[in-house]
């Protein structure tokens, strides 16, 4: 026998008129479309005048590109120095954070690699780059292209689905009126949509301002407000006998007193005096603000809740309580970045340095080749000092004692360069050289292929 259970996941009290569908005012909330996204003027409005805006836009950018990557697996270490080098002089870090901005703000962008000598509508091919051929990267945002929206990438991999071909407008900042293949670009949405909203915003994404747009105006509106409240801290009330039958009259008896009212003025001062008629009444009148503060930080943990961006980053605003340093609000920030980077910047980047190996050393990135992006935790150099010390001598221990090889011990020093910038140029070569088996007690000699 069958027995039919009917389960309900909401609270209701009929009679009282609590929770969704119990006849309260509350059974008309809903949730609507903003479509912000398509209004680029009023974003452009909102970056240049809010600073909050600003910041939303702005500080994931920065963070996502501050510290750059940390790339491994070259046989000399000149190489990796002279791709930095390259990343450096053509400003390629700071497209990529434009890149980011743009599709924070509009809701999605591109940075177009500029390859010298290459139909930018053909697909790309890093075998065909030539030496010095790289010319850095050009950033459109989504209102400079038009994606094809009718011819769709068809080829199995990250890409399929998406445009297959970027028409530049005659107005963008550069190849105008050129078509692009999607291979040549670094694409970055905003908030990535659903499928329909996605087809519905011409594939792109959509603003982060668009989710925090009615918290936004209620911060605007509160800090306005508070700001109002002062001219109204300090009221004064002036009572005078038959003020009614003086307005009426006009004449000489209404000058006057317009003339004592601004005699009052001219005098009251924090030393001046009050003169007025012994008939007369003077009263002032104080508000109280307390509370505001609250308020105005409730809304601003919405705002910073809303971006996913601590209040610390968000409003440069030191951490309020009994031993708070913020240092776990950055801990999970710094984790969402690394994220976000991982997520949207890994294989674009990839390719991105198969293209600069390329051109600035004339060979394909090598087989071990490998990047990270580098923490954003600032550590002093002291600090760095004594980590790199207690590795080194747990190491070197370790490889004395034979419990790891010569070629584990190179390995674990350079993997610690990460963190302390010691010991980087510890080459595979060497490393390849070195002794599998255990050497002898005291024969670790790091950087050198012979033991002493």
């Amino acid at each position: 026998m069958n027995i039919v259970k009917r389960t309900v996941d909401s609270f209701q009290n009929f009679a009282a008129r609590v929770g969704l569908g119990a006849g309260s005012q509350h059974d008309q909330s809903t949730y609507g479309f903003n479509f912000l996204s398509r209004d680029r003027l009023k974003l452009e409005a909102m970056y240049r005048s809010s600073w909050i805006v600003g910041n939303a836009v702005d500080v994931v950018a920065d963070d996502m590109t501050r510290e750059g990557i940390n790339m491994r697996g070259f046989d000399d270490p000149d190489e990796v120095e002279s791709i930095n080098n390259v990343l450096d002089n053509l400003e390629v870090w700071d497209r990529l954070n434009e890149t980011i901005k743009w599709s924070r703000l509009y809701g999605g962008a591109i940075a177009v690699m500029l390859i010298d000598g290459q139909n930018p509508s053909s697909p790309l091919n890093i075998k065909t780059i030539g030496k010095d051929s790289f010319k850095g990267l050009l950033v459109l945002d989504r209102w400079m292209i038009q994606p094809t929206l009718e011819d769709l990438v068809t080829d199995y991999g990250p890409h399929y689905g998406k445009p297959k071909y970027y028409d530049v407008f005659s107005d963008a900042v550069g190849l105008c009126n050129e078509r692009i293949h999607y291979s040549r670009v670094i694409r970055i949405d905003g908030v990535k949509l659903p499928y329909w909203q996605s087809i519905a915003e011409n594939l792109w994404g959509q603003s982060v301002i668009e989710r925090l747009e009615d918290r936004l105006t209620l911060f605007d509106s509160a800090t306005l407000g508070a700001g109002q409240l002062v001219y109204k801290a300090h009221l004064r009330t002036y009572k005078v006998k038959d003020l009614r039958t003086l307005i009426a009259s006009g004449g000489r008896a209404f000058e006057g007193l317009v003339k004592q009212m601004e005699h009052i003025r001219l005098w009251q001062s924090n030393e001046g005096l009050t003169v007025m008629d012994v008939q007369d009444e003077f009263e002032t009148s104080q508000y109280n603000f307390s509370g505001l503060d609250n308020i105005l930080m409730q809304f601003g943990q919405q705002l910073s809740g809303a971006l996913g961006i601590p209040l610390v980053k968000l409003f440069g605003q030191a951490p309020a309580g009994l031993n708070a340093t913020g240092e776990s609000d950055l801990s999970n920030y710094y984790d969402g970045i690394n994220q976000t980077q991982e997520g949207r910047l890994r294989t674009p980047l990839h390719t991105l340095l198969a293209v600069v190996s390329m051109s600035v050393l004339g060979k394909p990135l090598p087989n071990s080749f490998k990047f990270d992006f580098a923490s954003l935790w600032q550590i002093d150099d002291a600090t760095k000092a004594d980590i790199a010390s207690k590795v080194t001598t747990a190491v070197v221990q370790a490889q004395e004692n034979g419990l790891i090889s010569r070629k584990t011990a190179l390995k674990e020093l350079r993997q610690n360069s990460e963190v302390t910038n010691i010991y980087s140029n510890i080459t595979d070569e060497e490393i390849d050289d070195a002794d599998d088996d255990p050497p002898a007690p005291g024969a670790l000699n790091v950087g050198s292929k012979d033991s002493s």
